[in-house]
């Protein structure tokens, strides 16, 4: 990948996105990252990307990420106006709607790379450990219960969200299962990761550092 694509300060273009294969994707987002974490944000023109995605928009990547106010995930992946899709809803799941809105994203509009990520201490996934029970929250922590069936711990351990090592457990499965069900229940998004011209990836940020993981 060229340096001038990495270091494009201005929007993506159809030729700068088409010119990102789904590697080049995953290493934009991690060097965004990497300035965000070192406080060396690129400075953006954000008036000027209004402009320039007026007519149109090349994002090279898609993030299905969790609602929290500490994740903003332009900000912390240093990206602009134009530059990702974002999915975000609690607990960072994918339900039709969602599953919809990435094959929009990739196979419509070109997105290389899907990433799902979830956090550290994330609130929702506390409400699953804690078998929380509040209006429409209930069904939607439902969704997160096979990420907390699916992670074992000894007979005695705390299960619940005062376990904040079982919490992070949990998320990180969470994101792994979440992964599983975009290749079985989107045969679009599988036929183009299994055709190349797209990756799915797993990631973890910590709140504590603002560092992204991927897995």
């Amino acid at each position: 990948m060229s340096t001038l694509i990495i270091n494009n300060q201005n929007t993506q273009t159809p030729e700068s996105q088409k010119a990102i294969r789904p590697n080049d994707a995953l290493e934009l987002l991690k060097a965004g990252n990497k300035r965000f974490t070192e406080g060396k944000a690129l400075n953006r023109n954000f008036h000027l990307q209004i402009s320039e995605t007026t007519t149109g928009q090349f994002p090279f990547a898609a993030v299905v990420s969790c609602i929290d106010s500490r994740i903003p995930t332009e900000i912390i992946f240093d990206q602009g106006i134009g530059d990702i899709f974002n999915a975000r809803v609690a607990g960072n799941f994918v339900n039709d709607d969602i599953l919809g809105s990435l094959e929009f994203a990739c196979k419509l509009a070109g997105a290389k790379l899907i990433v799902v990520m979830g956090h550290t201490s994330c609130g929702a996934v506390k409400g699953a450990c804690d078998h929380a029970v509040l209006g429409n929250l209930t069904q939607m922590l439902d969704k997160i219960t096979p990420a907390l069936n699916a992670v074992s711990t000894p007979a005695g351990v705390d299960r619940s969200s005062q376990n904040l090592e079982f919490v992070n457990e949990v998320a990180a499965k969470n994101v792994v299962l979440t992964i599983e069900k975009i290749k079985m229940d989107s045969p679009v998004l599988k036929e183009q990761l299994d055709n190349g011209e797209i990756d799915i990836v797993g990631a973890m940020y910590d709140v504590k550092t603002g560092r992204v993981s991927f897995t």
